[in-house]
């Protein structure tokens, strides 16, 4: 099948893509660039500065203006808004527009609005009706107005058991294996007093590593997220010593959350694992110990730079 394009459609680019569908009432500016593959429903503007990958859907009533940049494999909901200006004026424009981004398998939910200049990156899910005001990080889930973050696609959840069953005869200090990589959750005992409770763990034994240093998190607004990187060599092991938080971990295959919620409970990160914390308590305290000393060179900060790396590990094996 070669492209298709509705006679009820204005389409004036000649730079289309084999198998695409063009619907009824569109208009597509001269200089527009859209791949193969594609369907394009009616009622939807594209303006000339517009890149449109392979293997993209646009829904009813989408305006895509010059600046936006469409990866492959997105899916773009109806009516969702997209803006190039932050200060828009009646016969005024500015020298350049902002450059808005959306990545590889990203989706974008119906009447989401996205601000210029913000970059929705690969496997992100963008809900109906969000507004997008910063840059929405690999695989996040970002509902509301403005647009936060409440989860990550294809995550299973780990749970700690709050009751040890009857055919479990483990007592803290134990570990679980998570669905990712190297991944342990660890509890600890904990000792209540009237004088005040403790818990306790043995570095080596309980820790799987004696540490170098520490840090600690807090005063994080709810709605941020901490990490975002993985350690070439650094292994870290996270206690949420006061409130409670999410952490993510991800080792490129598989993805996993934790509760901290107790300071007896822990999440360990052996090295090259995709760490994020985020859903911070306001009053959440999180003290993260590491196998190393601070070393600029050990973080890989770009998802994509991560994945590549662990493709090129895995391929060596």
């Amino acid at each position: 099948m070669k492209t298709f394009v509705h006679h009820l459609s204005d389409v004036q680019t000649t730079e289309i893509g084999n198998r695409t569908r063009i619907w009824q009432f569109c208009v597509v500016f001269k200089g527009a660039k859209i791949g193969a593959n594609c369907n394009i429903c009616a009622q939807v503007l594209i303006e000339n500065d517009v890149v449109v990958g392979d293997n993209v859907t646009i829904k009813s009533g989408v305006q895509l203006w010059d600046g936006v940049r469409i990866e492959d494999n997105v899916f773009i909901g109806p009516n969702a808004t997209f803006t190039n200006d932050l200060f828009p004026r009646s016969k005024v424009y500015p020298e350049k527009f902002s450059l808005t981004t959306i990545k590889t398998g990203a989706s974008i939910g119906a009447n989401a609005t996205i601000l210029p200049g913000v970059t929705i990156a690969e496997g992100a899910m963008i809900g109906a009706g969000a507004v997008v005001t910063r840059s929405v990080p690999p695989n996040a889930i970002v509902v509301g107005n403005p647009a936060r973050i409440i989860g990550y696609t294809n995550t299973k959840v780990e749970k700690f058991t709050k009751e040890v069953s009857p055919t479990d005869n483990r007592k803290p200090p134990y570990t679980d294996i998570t669905a990712v990589r190297g991944v342990t959750t660890h509890k600890f005992p904990l000792i209540p007093d009237i004088r005040g409770s403790l818990t306790v763990g043995e570095f080596d034994t309980h820790i799987p590593f004696n540490p170098k240093r520490y840090f600690m998190v807090f005063d994080v607004p709810s709605k941020e997220t901490r990490g975002e990187h993985a350690h070439r060599v650094c292994h870290q092991f996270l206690i949420c010593v006061r409130g409670s938080c999410a952490v993510l971990a991800d080792d490129g295959i598989n993805r996993t959350e934790v509760l901290l919620d107790s300071p007896d409970k822990g999440i360990y990160l052996p090295p090259m694992i995709w760490g994020v914390q985020y859903k911070y308590s306001d009053d959440a305290v999180l003290l993260v110990f590491a196998s190393h000393h601070y070393d600029g060179s050990d973080y890989i900060r770009n998802y994509s730079e991560f994945l590549d790396t662990v493709k090129q590990q895995n391929s060596t094996k």
